[in-house]
């Protein structure tokens, strides 16, 4: 049977690419090489942030970060849900007036965002080394187990029921009706959807993704040890290095009590191994903002690789040149759990001929040369 749409890749995006489509009525079928989840969603820290590097990423943040608001009642125990917050800390004075500059920026948007003083921060986070010059903090941002909510939004949201969802199915070709499996097994649509990050490579030549490797470590349980997701002001900076290696604090409290530490990019490696030299850097930069982090024990680390844009911006919508007529839904970097739920809302709308909540503009794949599909 021929679906409406056929979706590539069960990931946090291309699962709600899926629901948004089928709860609008729309009978799709989701494929993926693997199992729901996998990925850079398995390999993320699922935290929602609004970020504000450019108009267009701050409105998609924005929009997505409520509709993750509006779920959360929905979803489930084992789904991590938290709105535990973002606290952006200060080292210095400098880094104090950034603060200050971005807490302003989300207040002419309406997006709340509260300055602390130096004693304020350590009453919310009493762990932090001492001598740091406060923080801002945003109430709203969350966390979420991205790899099982994937599974709620294709099994248990409101339109799952027109969601047929095919696993252990590698697609190697894609045109705009039909996706071609590595057992030479047709599956037909009105529509193409690619979602599968990096993968999306093999499937429509010349997409402009590149690879960021991270490694993230995870603690045993230590419960209170922090409240609030805790970034440093430099995380942004290091976010947008464009070669070699960087590390920045980046750490989360997890329901379970365990933290889990980051973050670290690297451009010019595709090998999915700990690197133990990387991870030591990014270890001892989190251990100069939480001092007592070296006497906790590590259980676990592990890779992953963010599909980057040249831009920042992820692709979402038709494919240009001799790729058209296939939709994509790529290159969310470090943000796709994040926006997820409004690239789903921006590209059905656009499948759907519907009016959408924000510009879809910044996001359209015709700013690039995309290329052709392989068939």
């Amino acid at each position: 049977m021929t679906a409406d749409v056929v979706v590539v890749g069960a990931g946090i995006v291309g699962a709600a690419c899926a629901a948004e489509l089928a709860v609008r009525g729309l009978r799709v079928t989701v494929l993926d090489t693997h199992g729901i989840g996998g990925g850079a969603t398995a390999a993320g820290m699922g935290h929602i942030v609004v970020m504000n590097d450019s108009p267009a990423e701050f409105a998609l943040c924005r929009y997505s970060r409520d509709l993750w608001l509006a779920l959360a009642s929905q979803l489930r125990t084992r789904d991590a849900f938290a709105r535990c917050g973002t606290l952006w800390v200060a080292e210095d004075a400098e880094e104090l007036d950034a603060a200050r500059a971005m807490q302003l920026a989300f207040a002419a948007q309406d997006v709340a965002a509260h300055m602390l003083d130096e004693h304020a921060l350590y009453d919310c986070e009493p762990s932090l080394a001492p001598g740091m010059a406060g923080g801002l903090l945003i109430e709203d941002d969350s966390i979420v187990y991205a790899p099982t909510a994937a599974q709620w939004l294709l099994t248990q949201s409101p339109g799952a029921a027109r969601i047929d969802l095919r696993l252990n199915a590698q697609a190697v070709a894609v045109d705009k009706h039909q996706v071609t499996l590595s057992n030479g097994e047709r599956i037909g649509g009105a529509h193409v959807v690619v979602a599968n990050g990096l993968q999306a490579r093999e499937l429509v030549l010349g997409l402009p993704l590149q690879p960021k490797k991270g490694h993230l470590l995870i603690t045993d349980r230590y419960p209170g040890f922090i409240r609030h997701q805790l970034l440093e002001l430099g995380y942004i900076k290091s976010a947008h290095h464009a070669t070699g290696t960087s590390v920045a604090f980046n750490a989360q409290p997890r329901p379970t009590g365990q933290l889990l530490i980051g973050s670290s990019r690297q451009f010019d490696t595709t090998d999915p191994a700990v690197e133990l030299p990387v991870l030591a850097q990014m270890l001892q930069r989190a251990a100069r903002y939480l001092p007592e982090l070296p006497t906790l024990n590590g259980i676990r680390a592990w890779t992953g690789f963010r599909a980057a844009s040249p831009d920042g911006l992820p692709l979402i919508g038709p494919a240009s040149g001799a790729a058209s007529g296939v939709w994509l839904a790529v290159g969310h970097e470090g943000l796709g759990v994040t926006t997820s739920l409004a690239t789903a809302k921006l590209l059905a709308a656009q499948i759907t001929q519907t009016s959408a909540e924000i510009a879809v503009d910044p996001f359209l794949p015709a700013r690039f040369e995309v290329g052709a599909c392989h068939v």
